[in-house]
Parts: structure tokens; sequence; C-alpha cells
């Protein structure tokens, strides 16, 4: 029997419990960084696989992203409760829920595309245009990469692209918990979807102290990372600097990220539950 919205309760928090789902996240990571690791590679690996399927693989790897966000769900579910995650929690999606996932994800690429959609209203579809057609027929690799760059530096198209993403922003709330709801208490789509969206605003300033710290920590510290690279270390080294300290620091990050979304969602809908082997 499917729950009415206002029957799955939630917990309305403080600001700095923002702060504090990434740092208990760092912490799950922490204790199986290598096993993380191989769970979010072999995600990537999985979706560049799906993307490479003709004419529908874009689309495909949008609709499956709420499937395998249930198995870094269940990744983290497990470990909180002794065991190990591992690759083969990522495809926990599909033996769970499939029913309700995949209109979730069906939501989500709606909500991205009428979100794209949306900036033209602002910079006239230049954004649009670009997206369409990246690399016009008869120009170069060089000028095509030059154009996509003058173009998302224009003022019209940065403003566009921030419409956009407030057009995006309650299809991203009312996705935000919503897999978990799905997957956790059994909630159908609409169900799920009011919820989420509900809690996600009840709980605005959290959410808005975590967005601040994953910009932080996916932008600022990266672009930090890439100026003293630039400045300090030879440009000999630039691979090396790459490899053994940009690339690590960010698939650590994507990790511990991919885990937040577990523990917020604990936090807000089972804050004094005890994990329960």
């Amino acid at each position: 029997m499917e729950h009415a919205a206002n029957d799955i309760a939630f917990t309305r928090h403080a600001g700095r419990r923002g702060l504090d789902w990434l740092r208990a996240s760092y912490q799950l990571f922490r204790r199986a960084p290598l096993a993380w690791l191989l769970l979010v590679l072999a995600y990537y690996v999985v979706l560049v696989a799906i993307k490479m399927v003709p004419l529908v693989g874009g689309i495909a790897a949008v609709v499956m992203k709420p499937v395998f966000a249930v198995g870094f769900l269940a990744a983290a579910w497990h470990q909180e409760r002794g065991s190990a995650p591992s690759v083969r929690h990522l495809f926990q999606g599909f033996r769970a829920n499939l029913r309700a996932l995949l209109p979730l994800g069906v939501i989500l690429l709606a909500g991205v595309m009428l979100a794209v959609a949306a900036t033209a209203v602002i910079d006239g579809g230049r954004l649009v245009g670009l997206f369409l057609d990246p690399s016009p027929e008869g120009m170069s690799q060089e000028a095509a990469a030059d154009r996509f760059s003058e173009t998302l530096a224009e003022p019209r198209v940065q403003a566009g692209m921030l419409f956009g993403a407030l057009c995006a922003l309650p299809t991203l709330l009312a996705l935000w918990f919503a897999p978990a709801l799905v997957v956790f208490q059994d909630a159908g789509v609409v169900v799920a979807l009011r919820s989420s969206l509900r809690a996600a605003l009840a709980n605005w300033r959290p959410l808005l102290r975590y967005g601040i710290a994953v910009f932080f920590f996916s932008a600022v510290v990266p672009t930090l990372l890439s100026l003293v690279m630039a400045l300090v270390v030879p440009p000999s080294l630039h691979a090396a600097f790459a490899a053994f300290v940009l690339l690590p620091y960010g698939a650590c990050f994507v990790a511990t990220l991919q885990i937040s979304d577990y523990v917020s969602y604990r936090d807000v809908f089972h804050p004094d539950e005890d994990a329960q082997p």
C-alpha cells in the first residue's frame, strides 16, 4: 500500500548540518577508500559503455542515474552495518523497485531538457545551439573548441545558464532523496518526489551550506591546485602532478559526494535510528 506524502516524516535540521553530511561521508570513505574508488570507477566505466550505444546511449545514461544511485546507497548502507562496499552493490537498483526508479530518471531527463531550453529566454538560444551543433561542418576541432569557450564566456549565455539552473532546481530537489525513499521506504514515484521536495525545502539551510561546500571542493580547490601546478611545478612534471595529485583528489571527492546522498537521507529521514547488522 502506497504511503501518502505526509506519512513520510522527516527532520528539519540547522544549517551547519550540511557540512556535517560531507564530514560524515568522508569518514565513511576513509574506512574503505579502495573499495569506494573501485565502485566509482566501475560506475563511470558502465556510464561510458551506456553512452556508446547508438542513438539512445546519452538519454539512457541520464535515465539510469537514479538506478545506479541506489547502488551507492546500498554500499553505504552495508558499510554502516559492518560490510565492505562492493562493485556488486552498483547494480542493486536493478533488483530493487526498478519500476519506480526508471520514471525518476525520465523526470530527471525532462527537467534537465526543460532547464536547458529555458536558457533561450535569456540568451536567444545561443547555449541550445551550441549543444545541438557543437562542431559545425567544416570547422576544425580547434576552432570548435574556441567557439565553445567564447560562447560560454558571453555574459548573456552565463546569465542564461544561471536562469536554467534556477529552473532546474525544483526537479533536483524533488529527486534529491527520491531514490532512497523508493528503495528504503517503498514509496511510489509521486510520493517519493513530493516527500523529497518537502524535506529539501524544509532543510534549505543545510542544503545551501552543503552546496557551497561542494562548490568549494569541486571548483575552488582544483583551481587552486591547477594554479600551483602552473606557477610552481615545472612543465615537464605537469602530467605527473595531474596524475598523482589532481586525479586522486577528484576521485576521492566524487566518492565522498556519492556517499553523501545516503548520509543526508539518513540524517533527514532516520536521524535517531541505530544501524543494525
